[in-house]
């Protein structure tokens, strides 16, 4: 029959504590409480420093662990130095995975006061961190990009086919009702002021210029980042939080590869083709304004609109279109990876993927703006 647990302490030195186990260290064995231990941390001199001795242990399990754990947590809050050098290695891996996560404090929704200064350089802390993973997330993508192009990319034929029918085809409806009422909107606000000069027929010119130029391709990208990529966020995120990503790396398959990749081909594939598709609907807006309103002909309106869009135009907003479409996705995919692991973390990515598709369309636009004013096109 195996013998009972024992545990003995000993001071080799004045502010060393040594504790040895030894024996049966089981739930069977028995395994004394903490208590005995309580004394010894309250004796004079004070104990500074923590080593253990278990040359003698033949056997052990959670029992022991729990006992070990109540020593770790009182020489962590009286500043005493614990060294585990000496346990089993399986011991040790166990406590170090134990101590991974801290234990919550207090009851849930309540928040400890955070000074200005300390919100500041934490944000700035986070903002570094969420720059470094940004930064490497891209540079992942465009590598998974650079071996899909030599033909070692893995990823499923069939899901990217069904993420361009899901962020194309079915994105019409929406894509042609914003559109539309833009158009109508935009050619509205520019005949108040027109009809005042006498010069209705410039509502064609107005609407024309700024539907293919800048705004077909910028409520499209709004549309789709707050429809397709608030969708990969939540996709993505909702398979971290299932460790569906995890199980991916695990069987050697990338993630980036798998996930990211084909999203943001269809994505860049699409957006094109339905900013294309928004000019149209938002020139014919402006068109019902024009005949129904300003008492236009439609081969006139039509005229004047062929008279002053240009292939330079045109090719600008699809341009924007295109680079939407990839910040769009990258933004979904982007806040879908870095989503945590509960069911409110998912709405959270969710709701950043589009503030942060958003916000990228917005500065992307001012870019491409000011880059067209220097180039004089």
């Amino acid at each position: 029959m195996a013998s009972q647990c024992e545990i003995n302490f000993s001071r080799p030195s004045e502010d060393t504590l040594l504790i040895t186990l030894s024996g049966n260290c089981t739930i069977t064995g028995g395994v004394p409480s903490f208590s005995e231990v309580q004394q010894h941390f309250e004796s004079a001199p004070p104990v500074h420093r923590i080593t253990f001795s278990a040359d003698n242990l033949s056997d052990w399990d959670s029992s022991l662990l729990t006992f070990l754990l109540s020593v770790f947590n009182k020489s962590r809050t009286g500043n005493i130095r614990t060294e585990t050098d000496a346990l089993p290695a399986g011991i040790t891996k166990l406590i170090a995975l134990a101590s991974t996560v801290p234990e919550r404090k207090g009851p849930p929704g309540t928040n400890k006061y955070i000074s200005l200064p300390e919100s500041i350089g934490e944000s700035s802390l986070r903002l570094g961190d969420s720059v470094k993973y940004t930064l490497g997330f891209i540079g992942e993508v465009f590598v998974s990009f650079l071996k899909m192009l030599r033909g070692r990319a893995r990823f499923r034929t069939t899901e990217l086919f069904l993420i361009i029918q899901e962020s194309g085809a079915q994105a019409l409806p929406i894509v042609s009702l914003i559109s539309l009422l833009v158009g109508l909107i935009l050619a509205f606000v520019g005949a108040i002021q027109l009809r005042l000069f006498g010069a209705q027929i410039y509502v064609a010119d107005l609407v024309g210029i700024g539907i293919v130029r800048e705004m077909g391709a910028i409520m499209t990208g709004i549309i789709m980042a707050g429809r397709t990529g608030a969708a990969f966020a939540a996709r993505i995120g909702t398979m971290q939080v299932n460790e569906e990503i995890d199980a991916l790396t695990t069987l050697g398959v990338s993630p980036i590869e798998f996930l990211v990749l084909p999203r943001v081909i269809a994505l860049f594939l699409m957006m094109p083709l339905l900013t294309i598709y928004a000019d149209l609907m938002g020139l014919l807006g402006g068109m019902i304004v024009g005949v129904s309103m300003l008492d236009l002909g439609f081969m006139e309106y039509y005229n004047e609109t062929l008279s002053i869009l240009t292939l330079t135009d045109f090719s600008i907003g699809v341009f924007m279109g295109a680079v939407f479409g990839i910040l769009v996705s990258l933004s979904g995919c982007l806040r879908g990876m870095q989503c945590g692991r509960s069911a409110s973390a998912v709405g959270e990515a969710t709701t950043s993927a589009v503030v942060t598709g958003i916000v990228s369309i917005v500065v992307a636009t001012a870019t491409i703006t000011v880059i067209c004013d220097v180039l004089g096109i």
